[in-house]
């Protein structure tokens, strides 16, 4: 599971922001208690976070770094061999001195069995040329070992110099670090040569990590939905908590039927007799019902696996309430026994609540990004803010307390083309 990540100099992010899912002293009993401690005190994670803002203050951002640096971790020894000095990063673009520092990338991660979790850091830094720093380091009883650190990384370096003090990370260190290139990551080629203990690290950006848009990937994420239903390997398990969830949703829908020679999936229907009539899919079936069932795939396949899924603007694709009951499915401890974990952004004020009971979200569940006048974006929670537990937050938050609300008065765009239309007709 994810317990933060730190970013600088990705997209609208400009220097080093952080976002965290370890509960505080604020939580009100969202936190799950884990094996961990950090500083010697023990760790309780966030099932769900959420990220509110104005429109392009870097919520998306956010989620894009996390993307990107699972792109790196999958794609580096492969593809960015293409282009052996080049790194594919995207540097702030307001400040041309961007362009000539590193991007930074780091997350903070608990792995392995419930019972034995460990926690490991891994990061690292780029130019638009190479890597120029990377490290993982792994706390398997509470205390640092370094496993391995990447001092350097310019072209002529060969690859950078490596150090691996201690015996923490074993196995073939050097067979690795000769097949490391200057843009290649370290973690990615010793994944690729399946090393064990860094495989580990690995399969959690492979299978543990998904990033799902608004509206943009649907038809990817209805075809692997349907796959999950369709293929001959397919769950009973997972095709039962999918109708039902199907069901629960008060779209009218009863069960599902899948052709076995072509895999189409029909929905089924009440009807005003009480029989079930099927529809298809993709000619008769509403956009909505479309949203919800490809976000179901990914949303049931990582409770399943106790990974981290991403959901940008998850108000674009799901009513409130629907993304309310989403946010609660994570925060319950029987539906999600594996504590996996939903980060999302939105502009949707409801889900804050007017009051404690109403609300999905406790206070230090709740970001907030802000976009400066120099257009780089900064991330902080909620709490920073000093809440009180009985503060109504959405209106709170929408009266601009809090920060992350657009800085637009009241009947301000009238005002404009108004004010312009005047000032044209004085001109004519």
């Amino acid at each position: 599971m994810l317990l933060s990540f730190r970013v600088a100099n990705h997209r609208s992010i400009r220097t080093d922001q952080e976002l965290s899912l370890v509960a505080t002293e604020f939580n009100d009993g969202s936190g799950r208690e884990t094996e961990a401690r950090l500083d010697g005190k023990p760790v309780s994670v966030l099932p769900a976070i959420g990220v509110f803002g104005a429109n392009a203050s870097g919520k998306s951002n956010a989620l894009a770094a996390l993307r990107f640096m699972r792109r790196a971790v999958l794609e580096s020894f492969a593809d960015w061999g293409k282009h052996p000095d080049t790194v594919p990063r995207e540097p702030f673009a307001l400040d041309p001195e961007a362009r000539e520092e590193t991007s930074f990338f780091e997350v903070d991660l608990l792995l392995g069995p419930r019972d034995h979790k460990t926690r490991y850091t891994y990061g690292f830094e780029v130019s638009d040329e190479c890597v120029v720093a990377e490290w993982l380091h792994a706390y398997p009883s509470g205390r640092r070992q370094i496993w391995f650190d990447r001092e350097t990384g310019r072209p002529e370096d060969e690859g950078g110099e490596f150090k691996f003090p201690g015996s923490g990370l074993r196995g073939r260190k050097d067979e690795i670090k000769e097949l490391t290139r200057p843009n290649a990551l370290f973690l990615t080629v010793g994944a690729t040569l399946n090393h064990p203990q860094l495989a580990a690290v690995h399969r959690w950006f492979l299978n543990n990590l998904w990033l799902v848009t608004s509206q943009h990937d649907v038809p990817a994420r209805t075809e692997w939905t349907r796959e999950q239903l369709t293929a001959k390997t397919a769950s009973a398990h997972f095709r039962e908590r999918l109708i039902r969830l199907l069901a629960t949703a008060d779209l009218g829908i009863t069960g599902l039927t899948t052709d076995p020679d072509t895999g189409e999936v029909q929905l089924l229907h009440r009807t005003p007799t009480g029989e079930a009539q099927a529809l298809d899919f993709w000619r008769e079936e509403s956009l909505g019902t479309h949203a919800w069932f490809a976000f179901l795939g990914p949303l049931l396949n990582i409770l399943e696996r106790g990974g981290t899924l991403l959901a940008d603007e998850l108000d674009s694709s799901l009513h409130p309430r629907l993304a309310a009951e989403v946010i609660r499915l994570f925060q319950d401890p029987d539906a999600n026994p594996r504590i996996a974990q939903l980060i999302f952004t939105t502009h949707d004020a409801t889900l804050l609540g007017p009051s404690v009971a109403e609300r999905p979200l406790d206070r230090d569940q709740v970001w907030i990004t802000v976009k400066k006048n120099t257009g780089q974006s900064d991330l902080y929670p909620l709490v920073a803010a000093k809440v009180r537990k009985d503060d109504n937050l959405e209106r709170r938050y929408l009266h601009g307390h809090y920060g992350g609300v657009p800085r637009v008065g009241a009947g301000e765009f009238a005002r404009k083309l108004a004010l312009l239309e005047g000032e044209g007709k004085a001109t004519a």
